[in-house]
C-alpha cells in the first residue's frame, strides 16, 4: 500500500498522512465472521483505571481470524482483500471448495482470485500453511505457531517477516522480526511469505482527533505533574526528572530487565535480540 499526503487546509492536515486503500475491496465485512468488540476502556469492573491513556474511539467489529488454517488438503479462493481496524494489517477472506469462508491475515503480494492452500501438501506458494519441516532454509515467513496446533501467535503485525535460518535435531531455527533467533517444534505451522500494509508504521497522524478515535487518549509528562500524582513531579520551575526514570508507582522505567532469570523458554532461544 502506497502512503499519501493531504492538502494543508488545516493546521491538523498540514503534516498528516494516510493509506491509500484503493488495492482493498470495498464491501462490508462477512457477516458470520463478525461481533461487536464492546469497549473496556482501560477500566476493570469496578470501573477503575487499570491501562492509562486508553478510552473512548468508534464503534468496532471484531473479525473472525482463522489462526489455525485445520481445513488440510482443500482449495481456498482469495474473494477480497479487506481493511479490518482491529489490527495493524489488512484481512483476506478466503471460500473453501467446501463453501465455508475464513478471514486471514493478507501477505505481500496475495491477489483477489488466488489460489490457497494448507498442510503438507500444500505447494510453496504465499498465503500457503505448512509445517515448518515442509518449508525450505531462508524462507521468509509470518502466523508462526509457539506450539503445534495452537494457532499462529507470533509475527502478526503489518510488514512483519521471519526467516527460516536451518534445522538441529528435533527443532526448526527461526530468526524473528526482533533478531532473535529461536527454536521450533518442526511441526508448528507457518505460512508462506511477508505481511502487507508494511507502509503502516510511516503513517503521521498529524492531529490528536484521529488518536482519540482510536481509543488513545493524551499522555502527560510526569514532570509537567506535581510529586504527589508522579515522583518526577515538582520543583521550581521547568526541572528534569532529577533522579532515575519511574513510573507513577516507582518501578524503574527504562534499563531495567524485566525478563525473568529462569524462565521455561530460555532453552529455546539461540540468540537474544539484545546481545
Amino acid at each position: 500500500m502506497a502512503l499519501k499526503l493531504y492538502k494543508p487546509v488545516t493546521p491538523g492536515m498540514r503534516f498528516s498522512s494516510g493509506l491509500v486503500y484503493s488495492g482493498l475491496t470495498k464491501k462490508r465485512p462477512e457477516r458470520t465472521l463478525v461481533s461487536i468488540l464492546s469497549k473496556k476502556s482501560g477500566r476493570n469492573a469496578q470501573g477503575q483505571v487499570t491501562t492509562r491513556h486508553q478510552g473512548g474511539r468508534e464503534k468496532r467489529f471484531l473479525r473472525e481470524i482463522d489462526w489455525k488454517r485445520s481445513k488440510d488438503g482443500m482449495v481456498a479462493w482469495v474473494i477480497s482483500l479487506e481493511y479490518d481496524p482491529n489490527r495493524t494489517a489488512n484481512l483476506a477472506l478466503l471460500k473453501y471448495a467446501d463453501g465455508e469462508r475464513k478471514y486471514i491475515l493478507a501477505p505481500e503480494g496475495l491477489q483477489v482470485g488466488q489460489q490457497i492452500m494448507n498442510g503438507e501438501a500444500a505447494p510453496l506458494g504465499v498465503g500457503n500453511c505448512l509445517p515448518l519441516v515442509n518449508i525450505p532454509v531462508g524462507t521468509m515467513i509470518h502466523n508462526l505457531e509457539l506450539a503445534p496446533g495452537k494457532g499462529a501467535q507470533m509475527v502478526r503485525g503489518a510488514g512483519t517477516a521471519a526467516t527460516i535460518m536451518g534445522f538441529e535435531d528435533v527443532y526448526a531455527l527461526v530468526k524473528l522480526p526482533s533478531g532473535e533467533i529461536r527454536r521450533f517444534k518442526p511441526s508448528c505451522r507457518a505460512t508462506i511469505g511477508q505481511l502487507g500494509n508494511s507502509e503502516w508504521k510511516n503513517i503521521n497522524f498529524g492531529k490528536a482527533g484521529r488518536k482519540r478515535h482510536m481509543g488513545i487518549r493524551p499522555t502527560v509528562r510526569g514532570t509537567a505533574q506535581n510529586p504527589r500524582s508522579h515522583p518526577h513531579g515538582g520543583g521550581e520551575g521547568r526541572s528534569g526528572e532529577g533522579m532515575n526514570p519511574k513510573t507513577p508507582w516507582g518501578k524503574p522505567a527504562r534499563g531495567k530487565r524485566t525478563r525473568k532469570k529462569f524462565k521455561y523458554s530460555n532453552n529455546l532461544i539461540v540468540q537474544r535480540r539484545k546481545r
